[in-house]
Parts: structure tokens; sequence; C-alpha cells
């Protein structure tokens, strides 16, 4: 009984551990593979691929987009960038959200199987502390959730991982995920759809372009948006308020 118990723990655990082996190896082996120079040096085959098969040139994109999020691959910045300046702002920032979107839900399905089901459990069987963290969290997924997408500060790795180990529904990952990332995807699918003038002048883009005032503020304000109901529950659950 216990080694089928163990052989059918390590199965749902297979998932996860072939990603992070895949995600180890490609750091070290597509490091400059999925790189802006590598956009710039093939960007002549890429358009000209583009324009004479573009349904299959979105396909292999996405596909392509998918893998790198799901495997954690270096490079989903310079993908986003590919959008944009094959495709357009638009369906170029539809295309990117799409894909990272699918690709993040492979990585928190594996990593729900693997550990989070077992993790969520023993949170809400533990008791004290422990349990109201999970209590709380429960309560306030949504605007958690959105929050953790939002920020541009918190890394995309972390936010596809830590729903999956707090029990979050995979409809509301999916859903917060889709127009959780939508607002920055924007932004770099916009600075994409103009690298046709940066590689005229010579030049790499500013990809420190969401941190710009004009950029930076208003996603800060969908945040506090987000928070707001974390911040009235909080007021609410006041003795006297």
């Amino acid at each position: 009984m216990t080694d089928s118990r163990n052989e059918h723990a390590l199965m749902r655990r297979l998932p996860i551990l072939a990603i992070l082996a895949v995600a180890v190896t490609g750091a070290i082996l597509f490091r400059d593979q999925l790189s802006f120079e590598a956009l710039a040096k093939n960007r002549e085959a890429l358009l000209a691929f583009r324009d004479a098969h573009y349904a299959a040139s979105a396909a292999v994109f996405v596909l392509t987009y998918v893998g790198i999020v799901a495997f954690s691959l270096p490079g989903a910045t310079v993908a986003t960038l590919t959008g944009g300046f094959l495709f357009g702002v638009f369906p170029g920032t539809l295309l990117n959200v799409a894909a990272a979107t699918a690709g993040a839900t492979v990585i928190f399905l594996a990593a729900r199987a693997g550990f989070g089901e077992q993790l969520a459990a023993r949170m809400d069987a533990s008791e004290g502390l422990v349990r109201r963290m999970k209590a709380g969290i429960d309560a306030h997924q949504w605007p958690m959730l959105f929050l953790i997408r939002l920020v541009p500060a918190v890394p995309f790795f972390a936010a596809n991982l830590v729903p999956a180990f707090v029990g979050v529904p995979t409809h509301r990952y999916v859903v917060s995920t889709f127009f959780g990332i939508m607002p920055g995807a924007l932004v770099y699918t916009s600075v994409g759809a103009g690298l046709g003038e940066v590689f005229a002048r010579g030049e790499s883009p500013d990809l420190g372009i969401i941190f710009e005032p004009q950029i930076l503020l208003p996603l800060l304000g969908l945040a506090a948006l987000a928070a707001l109901p974390l911040v009235l529950r909080a007021v609410r659950g006041k003795p006297g308020i």
C-alpha cells in the first residue's frame, strides 16, 4: 500500500519535476538564443515567413511562447516584443496574452498536482496562524491574484507558482492571469511594434519603459484598485468600525 502511494505521488510530481529540469537546462543552453540580438539578427527571415504564411506564423509564435512560459525558459520579454514586431499592437497583444496565460496555466496545473494540493490540504488542516493565513487567502483570492499580476515587481515565475500552493481554483487563476497581465503586455507589445525604427537606428529597445511615470503610475493605480477590497475588509474587520 505504501509503495503504491509513493508511486502515485511520484507520478503526480513528474510534470513539475520535468518542467524544473527543462527550466534549468534551458537557462544554460538557450540563454543567448532567445535574446534581442537574436531577434535583430533574424528579423528579415521572420518577417518573410510571416508575410508568406501569416496564420502558420501566428500559430508557431503562440506555441513557442507557451513553451517558453510553461518551462520558464529565458526570453519571455523578447517573445512579447516579437509578438508586437511581427503582428503589431493588435493582434500582437492578444496573441501575447493568450500564449502567456496558456503557458502559465500549464506550470500552475503541474505545480498544483505535484505539491500544491497536498500543501493546501495541510494548511487547511493546520491550527493557529497557518490556518488563519490560509483562510485569509481564500477569502481574498480575486484581489490578491490581480494584485500579484499588476505589480511589476512580482516575478512572473513566482506569480505562476504561489497560487498553485494555496489552492486557487483553475478558473480564477486563468481569468486573473489573462486580464492581470494585459496592461503590461500591451506596453511591451507596443514597444515591439516600434522595433522596426529601433533596428534601423541600430539601437536596443527601452525595456525599462514600464517603470516610466506615465506607465508605472497607471499600473500602480490598477494595483491599488485591486487591493481596495482587501483594505475595505481589513477596515470593516476592526473593532468599532
